[in-house]
């Protein structure tokens, strides 16, 4: 165990972690030439086109350091804050972090919130300096931003660059000399943690595991704790780029164990693994993971339901930061109500099960969870518009509060106060990192970040702001429920909750937009917008008309008229049975509103 080291790799978006992970690999020698490809850990489609990581991944590398032969555990983590539930996990399987800080942009807002779950769980933090071959590098002031962050010495802080493979072995010498071995007695009775685990249609559930006490054995019977079920290790190995099968897995090591399991809802992740034999006490796992966003997701096709819970129950086993739960709607069929950590997390997810399980779904107006405190003195949760309760049974609703903090060029201070201030945020404080770099902190709701803030953000910032969020609790707030009618009925998928000084303006808008998405008909359409019984803003899409007095030539105008007539009364019966199509665009409309 003396020659075991864990650690994983933290930083904000693009700062070069996953490129830093392929040269400690290259260097080691786990990989040979054939192997090599850039980002070579992020195996997924979607991550390599979008130069994100969504998943982290683990990996095993073997180091010669005078003349002794060390074992790195290494963990690439994601960098946006939507994937923070995977950093945190990571942590929790490590004794070290590599905070990588990109020498041509300085600190950022992830890179602080990384830190201080990396300080949480006492973990060792060497500061690694990146992309220092960059023309417009600043190593000497990065490096006061950093010693000032982390209360180290500039001595401690490695200088590299993972594209030109610069600094690469003073970075493996500072993980085996400042990293601590990992404590645990292989004797002991076993406990491992699991942190994440994958669906493989030909073996079933693959678990990735840590072991903090004692010895699992291939073949031996095993216990989940937390679910109480058994089963047999039928096979534990090492996690190379392929997986590598080993008899047995000692304290301090990472592996992953396959034993058939076929029903997702078996594996937790954060659950403990113990031997049936000798049965070893249960770990403190990860903390419940809390939802910010919640959206629908429904089949296009109702048959597909079932096909579609399936898919999302597998998905959970890879992303378990994803919360979902039954729902029917009016308009939609059935579906599932489903919890994201933010607007990038849901692109993901739906993105997967289009490409990874070939299911096509409709996604609702994303929202986010309010507090409703009735007359009768009890309170509920509403994480749908539906859910809402007749006003006159409510006394007053509550929504979440996030404290937000931005990073940015002091220049673009005013702008970003602005839009802040129009998204009903109160700036808290500020204070300036160096002479150019500012960090403001800002009160906001969070129902007013989750659509295209972050998107503004970057581009009134010209792309320097970086954000980072966290929850801070609920406050009372004047919220209304704005219903989508058409033709007099309501379309409960495109409903929304939102702030009463905002919604005429909104329902304005959605209106407008719906306007241009949803084709005509042989009858005329209303769109409507409404706060309860009253009507806000309305447009109308005429209705597609025969040209009926093309046989008229000249001759009276009443013949004419009585045509006209004709055709209205035909127009009017038909609006009565008439049903309107709603196109997918339409549904998405919301999130495009601006």
């Amino acid at each position: 165990m003396e020659n075991i080291r864990n650690f994983c790799i933290i930083a904000h978006i693009d700062h070069g972690k996953s490129t830093l992970a392929d040269r400690l690999l290259e260097f080691t020698g786990t990989l040979n030439e054939r192997q090599m490809e850039a980002q070579v850990l992020d195996n997924m489609d979607l991550e390599k086109e979008k130069g994100i990581t969504i998943k982290s991944h683990a990996i095993q590398m073997n180091y010669k350091l005078d003349g002794k032969e060390y074992i790195l555990n290494l963990i690439d983590t994601p960098g946006h804050v939507d994937f923070s539930y995977e950093v945190s996990r990571s942590i929790a399987a490590c004794e070290g972090a590599l905070l990588i800080v990109d020498a041509s942009q300085g600190i950022e807002a992830q890179t602080i919130s990384n830190l201080y779950l990396a300080l949480e769980h006492d973990l060792e933090i060497i500061p690694v300096l990146n992309k220092i071959d960059l023309p417009h590098a600043m190593p000497d002031e990065v490096s006061e931003e950093i010693v000032e962050l982390v209360g180290c010495r500039k001595e401690d802080i490695i200088r590299a660059s993972a594209k030109e493979g610069i600094g690469i072995e003073e970075i493996l010498r500072a993980v085996v000399a400042r990293i601590k071995p990992p404590k645990g007695d292989p004797k002991a009775p076993l406990q491992a943690m699991i942190f994440d685990s994958v669906f493989n249609s030909f073996r079933g559930i693959e678990i990735y595991f840590r072991v903090f006490n004692g010895t699992i054995k291939k073949g031996e019977k095993i216990k989940f704790v937390n679910t109480d079920k058994e089963y047999n290790a039928d096979e534990i190995g090492i996690l190379k780029l392929d997986k590598k099968p080993k008899d047995e897995i000692s304290a301090g090591n990472v592996g992953y164990l396959i034993s058939g399991i076929k029903v997702a809802s078996e594996v937790h992740v954060g659950d403990t693994i113990t031997s049936v034999a000798n049965p070893g006490e249960s770990l403190k796992g990860f903390e419940k993971v809390k939802p910010m966003v919640f959206a629908g997701i429904y089949p296009v096709d109702t048959t597909e339901f079932e096909e579609l819970r399936s898919s999302m129950e597998k998905l959970q086993l890879n992303d378990a930061s994803l919360v979902w739960e039954l729902e029917t709607s009016a308009a939609l069929g059935f579906g599932f109500r489903c919890g994201f950590l933010g607007m990038l997390h849901m692109e993901i997810i739906q993105e997967r099960l289009e490409r990874e399980f070939n299911m096509t779904v409709i996604t609702t107006v994303p929202s986010v969870q309010f507090k409703a405190f009735l007359t009768d003195g009890s309170q509920i949760f509403i994480n749908a518009p539906s859910e809402m309760p007749d006003p006159t049974r409510m006394n007053h609703i509550e929504e979440p509060y996030i404290k937000a903090q931005i990073i940015s060029k002091s220049e673009y201070i005013g702008p970003i106060i602005g839009l802040c201030m129009d998204k009903r945020g109160v700036i808290k404080n500020q204070n300036y990192l160096t002479t150019d770099r500012v960090e403001m902190s800002f009160e906001m709701p969070l129902s007013e970040i989750v659509f295209d803030f972050f998107d503004k953000l970057k581009s009134i910032s010209r792309g320097y702001a970086s954000l980072d969020y966290h929850l801070i609790g609920f406050r009372e707030s004047d919220m209304v429920k704005l219903d989508i009618m058409l033709n007099g009925e309501k379309v409960d998928a495109l409903s929304a909750i939102v702030h009463r000084s905002k919604s005429q303006d909104w329902g304005r808008k959605l209106c407008e937009k719906l306007k241009e998405l949803i084709p005509r008909q042989m009858f005329e359409i209303a769109i409507q917008a409404a706060i309860g019984q009253k009507i806000v803003a309305r447009e109308n899409i005429s209705a597609i008309r025969k040209n009926v007095l093309a046989k008229c030539y000249g001759g009276d105008i009443s013949r004419k008229r009585k045509l006209l007539e004709k055709q209205k009364k035909g127009k009017k019966r038909m609006r009565q049975v008439g049903n309107v199509e709603i196109p997918q665009e339409a549904f998405m409309a919301v999130l495009k509103i601006d």
